[in-house]
């Protein structure tokens, strides 16, 4: 059979990987603890149920233009001018059939193939394989110093003519980290004095915990106007618990819209449109929703911190915001993907191997669960992993026997 070369070189994602595993093995009765996803168990906002409701009561559900209904379009103008003091027209904004699909859609406008497009490591696990789609080149960077943070120096080091862009994530996925107000002013900086594309990926920009406040990127640029290269990428999946809606946006100049509309129009149309009433309603409606999600993820964080800080051999770093932990493993194993394989045959506990985030010898867990699977599950792994835990171990009414070294 014949393949493409990109086809041949793109990957499945790992993540979606584990969630259907975990799904077959809960559908098969077994006692399965996730602490993988990237999914939060609260309800979406009423008023996007409301919405979403009324609009199905209509039966009123018809095509939409290629990037967003109006009244989706303005209620992201707003969101941007409250978070971002810049105040965009409806040509700066295009909205999507989730984040990943402005994201995918924006990299299709802007990369040739074999140009280069760079990110910080440990990043999400779905941009190599995306800059690959485009025939372009994934240029990861792993900070120097051994931290989660990147500086610019990292950055600055491996940019070459064929650069192109550069992704920030921050919070970042899968550590948790957010970069200093220091690292996005600077790299804000560089990006408009080299002229190169900076795609700021915020979709976890209002999860943070503490006294830590979102960062606005725009607060340091300079070109503000239509020769602007600064990209906003957002959606409602996290701070409002709408994964399944898949609506996502990017906000960026009038020129690259309208081709990452072109783009978008051909690849899937646009977004459903009972999908965005939903969003629209979402963005517009009470953000309380939004605060009680981030005071739980706050609180889950602290639980899993104070878990693993009680586990030999495990270090980690305290996350800033988002739904995850990124703990160093390496003293159980190198190999990320052999540990999460381990602890989900012989525990039934998921997590994802930290290879596929650019750092091998980590795992990336959730707090989208309940305290209890945090608990439960850091428990479990304790025992699978520890050699002088006891021999047996009780899932509800199910032993466990130890039968490895």
């Amino acid at each position: 059979m014949s393949i493409s070369a990109i086809g041949r070189n793109i990957g499945e994602s790992a993540t979606l990987k584990l969630n259907e595993i975990a799904s077959i093995l809960r559908a098969k009765g077994e006692p399965v603890i996730h602490l993988g996803g990237g999914e939060p168990k609260s309800k979406p906002p009423v008023d996007a149920l409301v919405a979403a409701g009324g609009m199905l009561q209509s039966g009123e559900i018809r095509y939409t233009p290629p990037d967003g209904i109006p009244a989706l379009k303005k209620a992201i103008i707003r969101y941007t001018e409250d978070f971002y003091g810049r105040l965009a027209a409806p040509e700066n904004v295009m909205a999507s059939g989730g984040a990943k699909q402005s994201l995918m859609c924006i990299l299709q406008a802007i990369l040739n193939p074999q140009e280069e497009c760079i990110f910080p490591a440990p990043y999400w696990v779905s941009y190599p394989d995306m800059v690959r789609l485009c025939g372009a080149i994934p240029v990861p960077v792993l900070p120097e110093d051994g931290t989660f943070h990147p500086r610019l120096q990292d950055i600055e080091r491996v940019v070459t003519s064929y650069t192109k862009a550069v992704i920030i994530n921050s919070p970042n996925n899968p550590s948790g980290i957010m970069y200093s107000e220091e690292f996005i002013a600077e790299i804000v900086d560089f990006c408009e004095k080299r002229g190169l594309y900076l795609i700021m990926d915020d979709i976890y920009h209002r999860l943070v915990f503490g006294d830590k406040k979102p960062i606005n990127c725009w607060k340091f640029a300079k070109q503000t106007g239509e020769d602007s290269k600064l990209i906003i990428i957002n959606g409602v999946s996290k701070q409002y618990a709408m994964t399944g809606f898949r609506i996502g946006w990017a906000v960026a100049n009038k020129e690259l819209i309208h081709v990452a509309t072109n783009i978008q129009s051909h690849q899937t149309s646009g977004p459903s449109a009972l999908l965005q009433h939903a969003a629209t309603a979402a963005i517009s409606g009470v953000q309380c929703a939004v605060e009680s999600l981030r005071v739980t993820l706050e609180n889950n964080c602290r639980v899993m911190v104070q878990e693993l800080r009680g586990f030999d051999g495990v270090h980690i770093t305290p996350p800033d915001g988002t739904f995850y932990s990124f703990p160093d493993f390496s003293y159980y194993g190198k190999d990320s993907v052999a540990l999460s394989k381990f602890l989900l045959d012989k525990v039934r506990v998921v997590v994802v191997p930290g290879a596929e985030f650019g750092m091998e010898g980590y795992l990336r867990l959730s707090t989208c669960g309940t305290v209890k699977d945090i608990t439960e599950g850091i428990e479990r792994m304790k025992w699978a992993l520890d050699p002088n835990a006891p021999n047996e171990l009780y899932i509800g009414e199910r032993k466990l026997v130890r039968d490895w070294a």
